[in-house]
């Protein structure tokens, strides 16, 4: 379990630098070291990013508190949580790629996918 807490923030830090380098890409090094007085209007891949990692902020803290309940809650099954959050993970990864690319329908499909995981932590705890 605790590796794919650790799995989770490291997705998550990715997400949310996405952005970061993505502007990175879009505007070099100079002007962004400088003082960004007049950064460009974000781009579709940047914009995308941005509400991205949006949505992974939202559900972050509940991916967090479940896994650190599966740990200390007696009687929890812990492999049952240690899935679920493996689904979690590993389709939040899936999703930031496919929400960047701008796949509808699939995007929609593979948060789903992610939820279900929250829900088997959820459940493992009863």
């Amino acid at each position: 379990m605790v590796f794919w807490i650790l799995a989770g923030l490291g997705a998550y830090l990715f997400t949310v630098y996405l952005p970061a380098m993505i502007l990175f890409a879009q505007i070099g090094m100079r002007a962004y070291t400088g003082p960004r007085d007049s950064l460009p209007e974000p781009g579709v891949w940047r914009a995308r990013a941005l509400r991205a990692a949006g949505n992974f902020q939202e559900h972050m803290p509940a991916f967090l508190g479940l896994g650190f309940l599966a740990i200390l809650v007696p009687g929890a099954d812990v492999a049952q949580a240690s899935l679920g959050a493996e689904i979690f993970v590993l389709s939040r990864l899936v999703y930031v790629a496919i929400y960047v690319s701008g796949l509808p329908m699939v995007r929609s499909v593979v948060f789903a996918i992610g939820f279900v995981g929250l829900v088997m932590m959820a459940l493992s705890l009863i």
